[in-house]
């Protein structure tokens, strides 16, 4: 297994991208494209997230769950996916039963008066104020830092594509890039017998994700023969994973590979997933990445309304609504 995980899931180190040379950096290219073409799935080494961040916004994440029921309904999640998540609200498309976990959503800030706000998925943050003050201080240097990752991650695979290394920087300048708390308490033997999941199997809805995991693994991949392939913490990693809009707007280039995650650790597991997606109006459309309009498989759709259609068939409130 630790073999087969290594040659599916590997390790990519981005740490001399940002100040390399062109050759450098299209080796680095080179190297994600092979693995998004793939597997769909690789660690980033030399991500440069100092590791005081990383402890921080797992202590953080902990010191939230820790909040009482009441207090954390103050911030109910929403339909633009802000807040609380109670265990219970996610049923993944096709599941036979709700996840097991609890999630604190947030995102990219915007303004009361942002004209943005009428775009799907675009909306004020729900932060805690009363019951907990510090969390959204204690969370921004993490998320705008993961963000920074996301960005060369993008810019790779610009050059993969044989692109500007700067194509996609405009339609990141407002991203839709949202946050995830993620706690999983431990599996239990009623969560077996009821089919119940972690996380239940599923892809990604957006282009990237960026996870942070804990030292209590669980999180696992299916490859293409159907076996699942354990992808465990690796220290000083993030694991990143393509998304159905990437796979979307690549043409099926870049695969969406599912995945899932069973806590049988016998611990509480926590991570916190950024899901690095473009500016909400941002078209995607394959001809845009160099693909014919005769070969092209997918008519054109904002990343935003694509995203929003997602959710509505995955997560509760919606249909509360």
């Amino acid at each position: 297994m630790e073999n087969k995980m290594n040659s599916y899931i590997p390790i990519v180190d981005i740490s001399t991208f940002k100040n390399g040379s062109l050759d450098q950096k299209k080796s680095i290219a080179n190297q994600i494209l092979e693995t998004a073409e793939n597997s769909g799935f690789f660690y980033i080494s030399g991500h440069g997230i100092p590791e005081e961040l990383t402890e921080q916004a797992f202590a953080t994440s902990k010191r939230f769950f820790a909040l009482d029921q009441q207090q954390k309904a103050s911030i109910s999640v929403n339909t633009d996916q802000r807040g609380w998540m109670a265990q219970g609200l996610a049923t993944l498309e096709g599941s036979k039963s709700y996840d097991a976990k609890e999630i604190f959503f947030w995102g990219y800030d915007v303004d009361a008066n942002d004209p943005d706000l009428a775009l799907p998925m675009v909306a004020p943050n729900l932060w805690p104020n009363k019951h907990a003050p510090w969390l959204k201080q204690e969370l921004s240097p993490y998320y705008q830092a993961t963000c920074a990752v996301g960005g060369i991650v993008m810019r790779a695979l610009a050059l993969a594509f044989g692109l500007e290394e700067d194509f996609f920087e405009n339609v990141y300048k407002k991203p839709l890039a949202r946050g995830q708390l993620v706690y999983y308490p431990p599996f239990t033997a009623k969560d077996e017998a009821s089919e119940r999941f972690s996380a239940a199997p599923h892809t990604d809805f957006g282009v990237l994700t960026l996870l942070l995991q804990d030292n209590n693994g669980g999180l696992q991949v299916r490859a293409s023969d159907g076996n699942w392939i354990d992808a465990p913490p690796v220290e000083g990693t993030l694991i990143c994973n393509i998304g159905d809009l990437l796979q979307r707007w690549s043409n099926r280039r870049l695969v969406s590979t599912v995945h899932r995650v069973i806590n049988r650790s016998g611990n509480e597991r926590y991570s916190i997933p950024v899901f690095f997606d473009p500016h909400s109006a941002t078209k995607i459309d394959p001809c845009d990445l160099g693909v014919s309009s005769e070969t092209s498989l997918y008519e054109p759709i904002t990343a935003g309304a694509y995203i929003a259609g997602k959710n509505t068939k995955n997560f509760s409130q919606y249909s509360e609504d």
